[in-house]
């Protein structure tokens, strides 16, 4: 009975290190992350995408070994958003990664579980995201990168650079709500300023950008501002274009549209705001609640000026905003 024992012991002794060794090469889950852009596409997914990436690897992760990241692109077809949305909560992903208002709406209707970080144009408590920046309670936290507060400066840019501004038009896709809000922002800045100003209003996938320029040339603009949203994307070169054939001085709220020859931007970092986005990634993967991590601000907002699009246009940009320029494309 003796003998019987110890050998029954050692067999429950043998099991238990079985268990524990078949545990132990149980591969780990790679976490799943679905990612909405709202720029790009498969092929070229754009500048936004390659920093949310670049953050991950600085972090440690590598897409397909210890990370997977289902990216969808909008294509500038914005009602596909919700449908997009649905099928990456599906897929079940532990983080969505969302970048426009449109998209963050419709995550947060889909979803109450799955953490969604945001990175937002708006104010993400005057829209009714989140409860407040310290605490944005339930299941989004983010980034808001504080688009709509720069209206008024950069109408104030615009006018150091074009002194005898006479109209400045406002273009804008108005089946986008966020870019509505956008819109009211510019007409209250414009008001404020004193600065005449013109609504360039398109509709639709395929919007008549040539017409919204003829109409700018009939009332005398001299000066463009583009407010951004997933259509307008799409048409970066042709906006920027059509500016600088109609000679209008052209300011916009990315350095992407500046890169594809545009006149200025004036905004927070791209880089720096979706490469913080992974950062919130990587503290939601680690246990961290969105609800407890706070609403990130930008502290740094940066001025970029295409000098070969002024002279294109035979514009002189006064040094006194050359300076002040972070970075000049020649």
């Amino acid at each position: 009975m003796k003998k019987a024992g110890v050998l029954s012991i050692l067999f429950v002794v043998v099991l238990v290190a079985v268990a524990v060794i078949a545990q132990a090469q149980l591969p780990k889950k790679v976490p799943r992350i679905g990612y909405l852009s709202p720029t790009g596409d498969p092929q070229t997914p754009g500048h936004q995408v390659e920093a949310f990436r670049r953050g991950l690897r600085d972090l440690g992760y590598t897409e397909g070994k210890n990370i997977l990241v289902e990216y969808r692109y909008v294509e500038g077809i914005s009602d596909r958003t919700p449908s997009i949305v649905a099928e990456l909560v599906q897929l079940k992903v532990d983080v969505l990664v969302v970048p426009t208002l449109s998209s963050i709406q419709a995550a947060k209707q889909a979803t109450k579980t799955i953490p969604i970080v945001m990175v937002t144009t708006q104010d993400p408590v005057a829209t009714g995201l989140v409860d407040s920046l310290a605490h944005p309670g339930a299941n989004i936290t983010g980034l808001t990168r504080l688009t709509r507060d720069l209206s008024g400066k950069r109408l104030e840019l615009l006018r150091e650079v074009v002194p005898r501004i006479s109209r400045v038009g406002i273009l804008w896709n108005s089946d986008s709500p966020g870019v509505s809000v956008g819109f009211k922002e510019y007409e209250a800045a414009a008001h404020a300023l004193k600065i005449p100003f013109q609504s360039l209003e398109i509709r639709g996938r395929n919007p008549d950008l040539e017409g919204a320029f003829q109409a700018a040339s009939k009332e005398r603009a001299n000066a463009l501002i583009t407010a951004r949203d997933p259509v307008l994307n799409r048409y970066q070169k042709q906006i920027a274009d059509l500016a600088i054939k109609n000679r209008l001085a052209s300011m916009f709220e990315g350095s992407d549209f500046v890169e594809a020859g545009g006149l200025m931007s004036y905004s927070s970092s791209d880089t720096d705001s979706f490469r913080r986005a992974a950062v919130y990634v990587d503290k939601i993967l680690k246990g961290a609640k969105p609800a407890d991590l706070p609403v990130e601000q930008p502290t740094k907002f940066e001025l970029i000026i295409n000098l070969k699009t002024a002279k294109q246009i035979s514009l002189t940009i006064p040094p006194n905003v050359l300076v002040r320029a972070d970075r000049v494309i020649k």
